[in-house]
C-alpha cells in the first residue's frame, strides 16, 4: 500500500510482471487523468488486482503499453479505453475519501487533513460521476462504525460486512458474468484485508485509543509482537479459513477470465498468503492504509521500481 493484495514477485514470470505494471501504471495515468496528478497518490495494489480481474472477466480486451519507470512517466497520458479502468481510478478516489473521513474520527491528524484538502476537488468530481459507489463505500463504513460502537470482536465479520458492501458494485462491472462468485471473492478479500490491517495496528491502535476488534477482550496487551506470540493459533485460523473461501470463489472466476490467469494466480496462491506471513512477523512493507496516500510514495511504487 500501499496494498496487501499483491504479487510475490519472485513467483512472478518476467512477463507476467510486465502485465502487472501495465495495469498498475496505467491506474496511475487514468487517475491523473481523470481527476488530477494528486490523485495518482492513491494508486494501490489492491485496485490494481480487481482492475486486473474484472477487465479479464469481461473480456473488455484494453490496449495497456508499457510504461518506462520515471519521476514523470506520471504525465503520460492513459494507454487503454476500457471503461472498466476509467471506473477503478474513480473508485479508488472514493474508497480514498471514506479511508481519511474514517481516520479523521478515529483519531484526527495532519496527514490526514493535508490529503482531504489536497484531493478535495478529486474528491467531488468522482463523488458526482459514481454517486452509486460512494454510497456503498459509505454504507460499508457506516456498517463498520456502528460494530465498532458495539465493541465487535471479530474481525472476519467485520470484513465480511464491509465487503458484502463494495463487492456487488465492483462485480457489476464485469456485465453479469460469474457474479456471485465475483462478489464473494471481493468479499472474502476485503475480510482478509481487514484481518491484516488490524494485526498490523495493534500497537498504534493501542497507543492511540482506537478502535481494534483483537483489543476488545485483550486486557493485558503489551505489544503487538506479544500479542501475535500468544495469539497465532487463532489468528492464523482465520486467515486460513478466510482464504480458503477466497480461493474458493477464485476458482470459479478463473474459468471466466479470458487472460491474465498467470498474475491473479501468483496474487493469490502466493502474494496475498506472503503478505500475511509478513504481518505476523512483523515485517509487513505494505501498510493498507490510504491515511499515508500522499506521504509514502516510494513504498508504493514497489511494482514498478522492481520491474
Amino acid at each position: 500500500m500501499f496494498g496487501y493484495v499483491v504479487p510475490l514477485y519472485s513467483r512472478l514470470s518476467a512477463s507476467n510482471l510486465s502485465i502487472y505494471r501495465r495495469y498498475y501504471c496505467e491506474g496511475c495515468h487514468q487517475l491523473k487523468s481523470g481527476f488530477g496528478l494528486l490523485s495518482a497518490a492513491t494508486v494501490n495494489y489492491d485496485m490494481t488486482f480487481n482492475a486486473i480481474m474484472l477487465n479479464s472477466v469481461s473480456g473488455a480486451g484494453s490496449d495497456i503499453r508499457t510504461t518506462r519507470s520515471s519521476p514523470l512517466c506520471v504525465m503520460r497520458r492513459p494507454s487503454s479505453s476500457s471503461n472498466i479502468m476509467r471506473r477503478m481510478a474513480a473508485y479508488t478516489v472514493i474508497l480514498t475519501k471514506w479511508e481519511l473521513m474514517d481516520d479523521r474520527t478515529d483519531h484526527r491528524t495532519m496527514k490526514s487533513n493535508l490529503a482531504s484538502m489536497a484531493l478535495n476537488r478529486a474528491i467531488t468530481k468522482a463523488e458526482k460521476t459514481h454517486p452509486e459507489y460512494d454510497r456503498a463505500v459509505g454504507d460499508g463504513f457506516t456498517a463498520l462504525r456502528l460494530m465498532e460502537e458495539e465493541g465487535c470482536s471479530d474481525p472476519v465479520r467485520m470484513g465480511r460486512t464491509f465487503g458484502e458492501a463494495v463487492a456487488g458494485p465492483l462485480a457489476s462491472l464485469a456485465g453479469g458474468r460469474c457474479s456471485e462468485h465475483l462478489s464473494g471473492l471481493l468479499r472474502e478479500l476485503a475480510a482478509m484485508v481487514y484481518v491484516m490491517d488490524a494485526v498490523d495496528d495493534l500497537d498504534e491502535d493501542y497507543m492511540n485509543g482506537t478502535f481494534n476488534p483483537y483489543l476488545q477482550n485483550c486486557t493485558d496487551f503489551q505489544n503487538k509482537a506479544e500479542y501475535i506470540s500468544h495469539n497465532i493459533y487463532s489468528i492464523t485460523s482465520s486467515m486460513r479459513d478466510v482464504m480458503g473461501e477466497a480461493v474458493r470463489h477464485y476458482e470459479h472466476v478463473r474459468e471466466e477470465m479470458g487472460a491474465e490467469v498467470g498474475v491473479t494466480d501468483n496474487i493469490i496462491r502466493y502474494g496475498i498468503p506472503d503478505s500475511a506471513k509478513r504481518v505476523l512477523s512483523g515485517n509487513s512493507a505494505a501498510k493498507a492504509s490510504l491515511k499515508n496516500a500522499l506521504f509514502n510514495h516510494k513504498g508504493r511504487n514497489g511494482a514498478t521500481q522492481d520491474a
